[in-house]
């Protein structure tokens, strides 16, 4: 293990850094940014790129302001490739969507990569979670959320449940909220990769009172393979998108949230 005070007397590269902040994951669990800075005489700006850097390697999960230790054995690396691009525009859409979440919410959440960052900023909440994705349960499982995960097929490309059964699993519940995320969105209407994630999508929609679509700016104006609903499907979009997209939107008595 290197310790900082002897990489203090060499040259820092950013293997030595990355062998300093995996000593500490391993022993804390997590790292904050600023204090990296500090204890390794770099600037912010240096960090923050090596964890985003090692987050696209697999070697850790991105918050706001830091990074945590990920187990091998529960999320896979192809996920957490996944979840941490575009890290830092998730995470204000995620705290604004967290927002929206008061204590005794029945909540449906999603498998898509943005709906799963929400997690960091809702563990404290007293609420219910219903989902379809193992992340989500994961990342969940010692908070103060109560947690149900929809019955089903077992995807493990996308980590999640889907299908018939999973589809019947949730037409039995009522959320409060649905936070879910879409391949694409426009002014023609919400727009899927594949009929499995437009049939959990349109599930989970119809069987709560309020939909929000988290969505960054590469989804908005995006039309994919399978156009599957209406945008009247959706109460809220929350996005870093500034395009011009969204004033379409808008007039469909869509609600946005710009970040």
């Amino acid at each position: 293990m290197i310790t900082f005070e002897q990489s203090k007397k060499e040259q820092m590269t950013y293997p030595k850094r990355k062998q300093i902040i995996l000593d500490k994951l391993s022993v804390a669990g997590e790292v904050d940014i600023k204090q990296l800075a500090v204890e390794l005489e770099s600037s912010e700006i240096t960090i923050r790129r090596d964890l985003n850097q090692m987050a696209d390697d697999g070697l850790l999960y991105r918050t706001h302001g830091g990074a945590m230790k990920v187990n091998p054995h529960e999320i896979p690396h192809q996920f957490v490739n996944k979840a941490a691009k575009n890290v830092e525009a998730k995470d204000r859409i995620c705290r604004a969507a967290a927002n929206e979440i008061i204590d005794g919410d029945i909540i449906f959440m999603d498998c898509g990569s943005t709906v799963y960052r929400l997690c960091q900023f809702i563990k404290n909440k007293k609420i219910k979670v219903i989902t379809n994705s193992l992340p989500v349960v994961y990342e969940l499982q010692s908070s103060q959320v109560s947690i149900n995960i929809i019955g089903g097929e077992f995807n493990t490309e996308r980590q999640a449940v889907h299908g018939k059964i999973a589809d019947e699993h949730i037409a039995r519940y009522k959320a409060t909220k649905a936070f879910l995320g879409v391949d694409g969105i426009s002014r023609n209407g919400l727009f899927a990769n594949s009929e499995l994630e437009a049939d959990i999508t349109e599930a989970f929609a119809l069987h709560s009172a309020k939909t929000y679509l988290l969505c960054d700016e590469s989804k908005i104006g995006k039309e994919t393979y399978l156009r599957f609903g209406e945008l009247k499907m959706i109460d809220t979009i929350v996005t870093n998108s500034a395009s011009e997209e969204l004033a379409y939107i808008e007039k469909a008595q869509v609600r946005i949230v710009k970040v």
